[in-house]
């Protein structure tokens, strides 16, 4: 397959995904509290070439679809640091945030209209607490980690989407915070964490980009996560900065490791079993994709 970046009809592949594909989402089954918790998720949120990536198109759909469809999703993406921790926008359409650049002027038309989200909105609001308040910010709308895997995983814009900030990059925090967060799940939301298993964009060459080359950073950060997880071990993963194959490389800033964080600390145990569900590469970085139950 030739490489998203070279793709000569943007969003190609997304068009025949909705046209051919995506329709079969209208029978896609409702969570009920019969179905019991909605999982946890970690993805890697791609950016636009992801429209371009028929393999990851089809990888991210067929995960949503082999899910109860939520009430509500709940995005941690890595395209919003803000401390103290806030919320997005709550109203129905909110605008989306194209931040990202260089690439085809069709990715900045897209849109993403969502239902209102003021319901979920109140059921964080009420999961907090003095020690890490919440406050609407009313102007922010989605960002491409979260609309960008969004558009593929429910097309139609049909579920509540709210977004929340990472309020710090300590582990021991994001993982107190997804506890926090964890009743949601019994209520049909879906949480997901949204970054990517390794993120060192400044060390990729033509052969990461042109050929999929994974570089030797990444491959080793990647397994040695994987590892990480399939133990959960997750005071390996907390000491990553120190001690992961890979490092600085694969993270020089650590903003799309540590959405990660909340995802764990989402799990109905800790340290619990960890069910990847995508794995590879693009442009050289490591898709690897969890759920947690």
């Amino acid at each position: 397959m030739s490489s998203p970046m070279l793709a000569p009809h943007p969003g190609a592949a997304f068009d025949t995904f909705l046209a051919d594909t995506a329709p079969s989402s209208h029978t896609q089954e409702l969570w009920t509290p019969e179905s019991g918790p909605m999982p946890a998720l970690f993805l890697g949120h791609g950016a636009p070439p992801l429209f371009d990536d028929p393999l990851w198109i089809d990888e991210l759909f067929a995960w949503s679809q082999a899910l109860p469809k939520p009430r509500a999703v709940l995005m941690i993406s890595a395209h919003w640091e803000h401390a103290p921790l806030r919320m997005s926008a709550t109203g129905a359409s909110v605008p989306l945030v194209y931040d990202f650049g260089g690439f085809a002027e069709r990715y900045f038309t897209f849109i993403y209209p969502t239902p209102d989200a003021t319901t979920l909105a109140g059921q964080i609001t009420a999961l907090m607490s003095d020690d890490e308040p919440v406050h609407q910010d009313a102007a922010r709308g989605l960002d491409h980690g979260a609309w960008v895997p969004l558009k593929v995983m429910y097309p139609y814009g049909d579920i509540p989407v709210l977004q929340l900030s990472i309020p710090t990059h300590d582990p021991a925090r994001l993982l107190a915070l997804g506890r926090r967060l964890r009743p949601l799940r019994d209520e049909g939301v879906l949480i997901i964490g949204s970054g990517f298993m390794t993120h060192g964009l400044p060390f990729l060459d033509r052969a990461a980009f042109v050929d999929n080359v994974a570089p030797s950073w990444s491959t080793e950060f990647d397994h040695w996560a994987a590892e990480a997880l399939a133990a959960g071990d997750l005071d390996a993963l907390s000491g990553y900065l120190d001690h992961a194959p890979g490092m600085p490389y694969a993270h020089p800033t650590v903003e799309h490791f540590v959405p990660l964080f909340v995802t764990l600390g989402a799990a109905t145990t800790p340290g619990g079993p960890v069910e990847t569900t995508i794995e590879g590469f693009q442009f050289g970085l490591a898709k690897r994709s969890i759920q947690v139950a």
